[in-house]
């Protein structure tokens, strides 16, 4: 099995032989977006073949925390071919030896593992998920609402009779000036219990994918924003990658009327599929209060996905990493 490093260019040829949408994480305008993220920079491109055929292909980003490196590649590698356990290890076995041999200042790998092996372990941080919920957005409105749950249709068709805001596509509003948003984030935020990223890594990420793969939705009510939700696009697959909602906008039913509304512009967008990312599962229990919003909108859209894992590349500083983490997590639970 042989690694190539490969050009921008290189790499997106490889790509256009790809027949299922290629996650929006590895096209390289991702890797253009990440390095006006402190800490992140683009690493690079490569290709894995085996005789002579190209089976899967990676996109990078560096990291830099706490006084190290490590590699990212969400959604990644994408497989050009089917994938199995034992072409997977195989792949993972390939990457290491040409991470290892170009940069060795990389301490792991955080990429898609669909099979747990040796070589990969749980991550250290964030929270990776295998289960996800995909609308499927062919055949109109009415067929949308078929495939739904009752519970689902029902609350749809309450929204769209009683709910009071205005839809529509915001993209060019956002790309200018996130800040309205933002403070819809942060007080989603602070109801739901994270810490949103900074308003400008929200932006950027508007501006730099560009209309052709992110739009932002927003619900208005009495011209202030109540609710909106972030989808990327890739080919025919959109993903819901952020949303956020005001505090008392739930008595308005803003959430359902929206996310239809967000069917519907994809449908229009050209987009077969609506992947709203992440419930949780027995992998990740702690997004399980995702479950009951999401899966109302599809009733057969459960789909596995390949979970994050990390690849360590230096063993035992990785291991001193988990042995650090460990420790800090008993102080906090021991104050």
């Amino acid at each position: 099995m042989v690694v190539r490093e490969l050009s921008r260019e290189a790499y997106e040829q490889v790509l256009s032989a790809c027949t299922a949408p290629v996650p929006v994480e590895q096209l390289p305008v991702w890797l253009d977006y990440q390095k006006t993220i402190e800490g992140r920079s683009p690493w690079g491109y490569c290709s894995v073949e085996s005789d002579g055929q190209v089976i899967a292909a990676v996109a990078f980003s560096q990291f830099e925390t706490h006084g190290y490196r490590f590699l990212r590649a969400p959604h990644g590698p994408v497989w050009i071919v089917d994938r199995t356990p034992e072409l997977e290890r195989a792949v993972l076995e390939a990457i290491s030896a040409y991470v290892r041999g170009r940069d060795r200042k990389q301490v792991f790998m955080r990429m898609a593992v669909e099979t747990p092996c040796d070589l990969a372990c749980p991550v250290l941080s964030t929270l990776p998920y295998d289960t996800t919920v995909v609308i499927d957005l062919t055949g109109g409105d009415d067929e949308i609402l078929a495939r739904m749950k009752p519970r689902g249709r029902r609350d749809v068709r309450k929204a769209l009779r009683e709910c009071p805001a205005q839809m529509a596509d915001e993209t060019a509003r956002a790309a200018e000036d996130f800040s309205e948003y933002y403070q819809v984030m942060c007080e989603t935020g602070s109801r739901d219990g994270f810490a949103p990223a900074p308003c400008a890594d929200y932006q950027n990420m508007v501006r730099i994918l560009g209309a052709e793969h992110c739009r932002v939705l927003a619900a208005r009510v009495d011209g202030k924003v109540v609710a909106w939700s972030l989808l990327t696009i890739s080919g025919t697959l959109a993903t819901r990658y952020y949303a956020a909602t005001a505090i008392g906008s739930g008595r308005l039913r803003v959430a359902d009327a929206l996310l239809f509304f967000e069917c519907q512009q994809a449908a229009e967008l050209g987009c077969t599929a609506y992947d709203l990312m992440a419930i949780g599962s027995d992998f990740q229990p702690e997004l399980k209060n995702l479950n009951e919003f999401k899966t109302k909108f599809a009733k057969e859209g459960v789909r596995a996905v390949a979970p994050d894992r990390d690849v360590p590349l230096k063993k035992a500083f990785y291991t001193a990493l988990v042995k650090a983490r460990g420790l800090r997590s008993a102080i906090r639970k021991a104050r």
